[in-house]
């Protein structure tokens, strides 16, 4: 990711939302809970700006080369992406849903995919990842985050709403604000003579990863395991920045800390497994834990196994590995690892690699 991009603005996102859990969760369950009828009163729209050109994006998915030019007389919903955030994908149900209900009046979805780690500007991932996640609209793929600047961007996930005549006149950074977003497409949508968009809101069966997060339970924030960005390291010695060592993970940990035991390198923005059977702890306070992770070598495959407090997770498994902890890395995304069904608490999380050559990025919970 290019240097002047600010690494901290998903971690921001996710931990407000966690400081403002209780007082947010009202707000999140009616969303869930929402009525099924528009609302009549018009949102108070200002003009905050123009379409930016799009022209900089280095591929598209799932469609030719869009132009603003081309998109005049259309509303256009842009929503900026990377596609191991957790946040954006508690997103991608309503957004999805837009794209579908109301592509025949008028809406025109892009999905900018601007990475946040290295490996997701391979464009092989990219659409790897685009098409398990079923993002049929058009993708813009922002290697370079040409595109994020020229919005002065933030933040993932984010949401910019254009009128027909290319103004943007809304934004939604983060999760939530669904009715209040889909009211605002309707309302650009009649403005631009679209036609009758319906009197129900969408409504989705969010399952899995994209699953809303449980807010009430939420206390842990997401932990990135490089040196660039990590908190709450807790092996004796600290981290040898880019050095080769053997740690070993103390007894026990407070919460939201996190240690290594066995051969690993701490990089810049990554830590790298160097021999078999090494470890990676945390003590959270969650009903979903992830990682994002991956081989070191293209191609590869580690196996792995997780433990809760010591023991198998159980019916509290993740999507990622069966009740034995049981799972394999193949691929470098985002994996479920824990979804406890009930009785949220302090934790112990453990992974083991059975194998050496595995890299890990960040812990994100739900």
């Amino acid at each position: 990711m290019s240097e002047d991009i600010d690494r901290h603005r998903r971690r921001f996102l996710g931990t407000t939302a966690m400081s403002l859990a209780a007082a947010r969760f009202g707000m999140i369950g009616s969303v869930q809970a929402q009525s099924s009828k528009a609302k009549q009163a018009a949102v108070q729209l200002p003009i905050e700006g123009e379409l930016p050109s799009l022209a900089s994006a280095t591929e598209w998915l799932n469609s030719p080369r869009l132009t603003v030019a081309g998109l005049r007389g259309k509303v256009v919903l842009v929503d900026f992406w990377t596609y191991t955030c957790i946040n954006w994908l508690r997103t991608l149900p309503y957004v999805r849903a837009w794209a579908e209900k109301y592509k025949d009046q008028g809406l025109v979805v892009i999905g900018v995919h601007s990475p946040e780690f290295e490996f997701e500007k391979n464009l092989d991932n990219v659409r790897r990842a685009a098409k398990d996640m079923k993002v049929g609209f058009p993708v813009a793929v922002d290697n370079a985050h040409d595109i994020w600047r020229a919005f002065d961007n933030q933040y993932w996930p984010a949401l910019y709403f254009v009128d027909a005549k290319g103004h943007i006149r809304h934004h939604q950074f983060g999760e939530g604000e669904y009715e209040r977003s889909e009211t605002i497409l309707r309302q650009l949508l009649a403005a631009a003579g679209s036609g009758d968009t319906g009197h129900e809101l969408v409504s989705v069966d969010a399952r899995g990863l994209e699953a809303a997060a449980d807010w009430r339970n939420l206390k842990s924030p997401e932990t990135y395991v490089g040196y660039e960005r990590t908190e709450n390291f807790a092996s004796p010695g600290g981290a040898a920045k880019d050095k080769r060592r053997v740690y070993a993970a103390p007894p026990r940990l407070g919460l939201n800390h996190w240690a290594l035991s066995g051969e690993w390198t701490v990089e810049r923005r990554a830590t790298l497994l160097h021999a078999a059977n090494g470890r990676i702890a945390y003590q959270f306070h969650a009903r979903d834990l992830h990682l994002v992770m991956g081989p070191a070598a293209r191609g590869g495959s580690v196996r792995f196994r997780v433990l809760i407090d010591g023991q198998p997770p159980g019916a509290a498994h993740g999507g990622d590995v069966d009740d034995q902890g049981n799972g394999a890395v193949a691929e470098q995304r985002l994996y479920q690892l824990i979804r406890q069904p009930a009785a949220i608490a302090d934790r112990r999380f453990e992974i083991e690699f059975l194998e050496s050559g595995v890299e890990a990025f960040a812990f994100t919970f739900g």
